[in-house]
This record gives structure tokens, C-alpha cells and sequence, in this order.
């Protein structure tokens, strides 16, 4: 493995850094004697009120710095990799990865396939455990990274082994055991393909990860994501409406008796499964406190209730607002829904919501999150869309203003000759984007763990 090195960006005015002289360029080679192989093995050396530190100059001179501080107070240093060490790609090849559904000629990150367990625990990815030896989990124990996200599939070691094509992901409820064992808090992930890890293959994977309750505090089911550059891949189907029902039948029946035996319902079908069954969302408390937003999970419920929420606060008026709407298929009536909403209060709020065919990854593909800037052009030009725009964030890169395509928000605001606003995920800001005329247009997207294939909040 290449060796990392660990070279300051930045060092933050006022600290301990900028009083010991360590600036950008600088190198950290080891602490208190210990090479640094990522960011915990540096945010745990650090935790001790007496620390050594040894770096190199940008001329190759070495410094030794003893530090007296706080204990766990932090040196005020910024890196040029922030992970402090290589993000460790996926040594899977499963069958329903999106990655290997992405067209040629996008940007080179977009293709990159992290199975990084330290990104399970800083940003919530969700990781097979595939890269993960026992020495592997033992530094996650070590370091108690929790709680940490892991993508089960199923519990069958031959299907899972078939499924991530990978000869060593059988052995996920060792790891698993030895997780829970050690007290480190798990969300889990099942994407469903038809045929193949449902039904029955579902009933033993929910039942098996029972076993871990409290430990893993909830699984989340969710649709495998099909695009149309499936071609030379393994043959999935998409889920039609009577699949979904049959997915919801089985896992609220699992809800129903997990909530008498733990005061859990533990396991959660995404907001999709509702949607293509055409079957009202769960109420509230069912979702357990929304443990699995990121994952599509009671997105669409909460944002009805942060709408309410916030127009119960709200007096109402007679004002004239005239505004479109931009979003994916799957989430375009509900927000009609909660445009009727607010429309009891403003009751000449006028909001035409286009719901957005993917032209780009195919049809198949009905979440805002994949939509890109040029199925938006063509799809929305020559429409009479009002004083503004409205997107959902989840369509940028986050901390960025540029879709899925390297489209800009500005190429498509001079493209439609309308001002766009993108809108962040909760209630109180879809209520304020769509009421308040006058605010200012944001064209970025909130700096946040940026997921591909999974929606986010409204953006379903």
C-alpha cells in the first residue's frame, strides 16, 4: 500500500498550530512516535494533554514539537486530503451497482466506487465489509467509529456472494456479530432486486438481522436503480406496483411484531415502495425518528410535517405568486399535495410543478436526485415558468452548482431565461422558497454528503 502523507492546507488563525510555526506545506510524519495511517489515528493520538510531534519542512528539514495542551483539544490543522490517507475503492462487482449503469464521458469521480468504512462513520455511506478484514474491524472497535452503515443485500452467504460477485462476502454476520458485540451502533441496507433477494430471500435477511437488535438499530429496504446503459450486465427487472405491494406486506408484518417484542419497528421500506404501490405513506411514529432520512426513508413524511409545521406559524394573504416547479416523476404529486397546502393559506399562489422524464439514464430512473441539466433544458424550454424556478438540491453536487452532466445553474437560468432558485431539503425551506418572492437566489447546493443513486429529502 502507498504510504500517505499527510500535508497541511491550511492552519487555522489563533491555534496551537500557528503558535508552534507549523504552516501549509508542512509535512506531519509521526505522533507521540506512531506513524499516522488516516484521520483517527491522528484525532486519537491527539486526545492526551502531552503530544510530540515530528514534521518536515518543505525544505526537508525536520522539527520535533512538544505540545502541552487541553486535553482533546485539537492543533488547528486543516489537510490536503482530509481522510489523512487513501479512500479505499469497492473490490465488489454487484450485480445492481449504479456505477456500472453510468454512461461513458462524465467526470472521472463520478465512476470511483468507495467501499470506505471511514466514510461509513464521517458521511454515512453505507459499506459491504467486503474490504474489511477482522484486524480492519478491530481499528473500527478501537476507535469505537459508530455508529457505521452497512449495505447487507442478504444474509445468505452463497446469494451474497453471487449478488457482489465476491468470493469473501459471505462471512457478513461474523463481522457483523463481532460489531455488535463490541457495542458499535449499525444502520443496515438491503437493495432489493426482483427475484432474487426478495420474497423468501427477504423474510430469512430481516429475520437473521433481528438477532442484532439493539445493535443495529434499523434496516432499510430500498429499490435497486436501473438505468438504461444495462447492456453485457447481469439482467434485472424493475419492480412494477403489485411487486411493491407485496414488499410492504411483508415488512410491516415484520414492523407490527419487532414493535410488540422491542418497541422497534426496526425495518423500513423506502418512500419509493409507497409511491409505486400508491399506498398513503406511514404515519410519523412508525419511522422510529427518521434513523434513515439519507436512505429515502420517511423523506416525503417528514416534509409534510415540517410544511405544516411551518404554516401554522403563517397568517396567510391574497398575494399573487407566479412559479414553477422542477422535480423527479416519482415525487411530482406529492408535491402538488403540498402545494394545496399552502395554497388554504395563499390561496392565489400559482405553481406549475413539472415532473421531469430521465432522458439521460432512462425512464426507469424516476428520482430527482439523477436528473441532469440537460434533460432539464429540453424538457422545460419554451415553458411559461413564472418569476422563478424552483430546484431541488439534491440535483448539484453538494457545495456546488453544476448537475450530474457538468451543466452550471447559471448555463441553465441564461438557457430558460428564468431565475432558478435551488431550495434546501427541510419544510421551512420549500415554504419559504415558494412564498417568499423576494429571497434571495441560491445557485448552490449545500456543502453535505453527496450520494448518486439515492434522493434526498422533497427530492425524491
Amino acid at each position: 500500500m502507498k504510504k500517505n502523507r499527510h500535508i497541511v492546507r491550511q492552519v487555522l488563525p489563533g491555534s496551537i498550530a500557528e503558535e508552534l510555526e507549523i504552516q501549509p506545506g508542512d509535512e506531519i510524519l509521526r505522533i507521540n512516535g506512531q506513524e499516522i495511517e488516516d484521520i483517527f489515528d491522528y484525532q486519537y493520538l491527539l486526545q492526551d494533554e502531552y503530544v510530540e510531534i515530528l514534521l518536515r519542512k518543505p525544505s526537508g528539514e525536520d522539527w520535533e514539537l512538544e505540545v502541552e495542551k487541553d486535553e482533546m483539544e485539537d492543533l488547528g490543522l486543516e489537510f490536503e486530503n482530509n481522510l489523512m490517507g487513501e479512500y479505499q475503492s469497492c473490490s465488489n462487482n454487484c450485480i445492481f451497482c449504479f456505477i456500472d449503469q453510468m454512461p461513458p464521458g462524465m467526470r472521472e469521480t463520478l465512476y470511483f466506487k468507495d467501499d470506505d468504512s471511514r466514510l461509513s462513520f464521517l458521511q454515512g455511506n453505507y459499506v459491504t465489509l467486503t474490504n474489511m478484514k477482522m484486524k480492519d474491524i478491530d481499528r473500527v472497535i478501537k476507535y469505537h467509529l459508530s455508529p457505521i452503515n452497512i449495505s447487507f443485500q442478504t444474509t445468505n452467504p452463497e446469494l451474497r456472494c453471487q449478488m457482489l460477485h465476491n468470493r469473501f462476502a459471505g462471512d457478513i454476520l461474523e463481522k457483523t456479530r463481532k460489531l455488535a458485540d463490541a457495542g458499535i451502533t449499525i444502520n443496515g441496507q438491503v437493495v432489493l432486486c426482483k427475484g432474487i433477494n426478495d420474497g423468501a430471500e427477504l423474510e430469512r435477511t430481516i429475520s437473521d438481522l433481528t438477532e442484532f437488535i439493539p445493535s443495529i438499530e434499523s434496516v432499510s429496504v430500498v429499490p435497486v436503480g436501473l438505468s438504461k446503459y444495462r447492456e453485457g450486465l447481469y439482467p434485472l427487472e424493475p419492480f412494477a406496483k403489485e411487486d411493491a405491494e407485496q414488499v410492504i406486506d411483508l415488512v410491516e408484518r415484520w414492523q407490527k411484531k419487532l414493535f410488540e417484542e422491542h418497541g422497534s419497528h426496526f425495518v423500513h421500506c423506502s418512500d419509493e415502495w409507497y409511491l409505486l404501490a400508491e399506498r398513503p405513506l406511514p404515519e410519523e411514529d412508525r419511522y422510529d425518528g427518521y434513523i434513515q432520512l439519507e436512505n429515502g426513508v420517511g423523506m416525503l413524511r417528514l416534509l409534510k410535517e415540517e410544511v405544516a409545521e411551518s404554516l401554522t406559524k403563517r397568517e396567510g394573504d391574497q398575494e399573487e405568486r407566479i412559479l414553477s416547479i422542477a422535480t423527479g416523476r416519482l415525487a411530482g404529486p406529492w408535491i402538488r399535495q403540498l402545494l394545496d397546502m399552502i395554497r388554504e393559506k395563499y390561496p392565489n399562489l400559482q405553481a406549475e410543478v413539472t415532473e421531469i422524464r430521465n432522458d439521460f439514464f432512462g425512464e426507469n430512473i424516476t428520482v430527482s436526485g439523477l436528473i441532469t441539466g440537460q434533460d432539464l433544458m429540453k424538457q422545460l424550454k419554451g415553458k411559461n415558468l413564472g418569476e422563478r424556478l424552483l430546484l431541488p438540491c439534491n440535483m448539484l453536487r453538494s457545495g456546488e452548482s453544476v448537475f450530474l452532466d457538468d451543466v452550471t445553474v447559471d448555463q441553465l437560468e441564461e438557457e430558460l431565461q428564468v431565475r432558478i432558485q435551488i431550495v434546501d431539503s427541510t419544510g421551512e425551506d420549500f415554504c419559504q422558497a415558494v412564498l417568499d418572492r423576494n429571497r434571495q437566489t441560491n445557485h448552490r447546493r449545500r456543502q453535505m454528503y453527496e450520494q448518486t443513486d439515492r434522493s434526498s429529502s422533497w427530492q425524491t
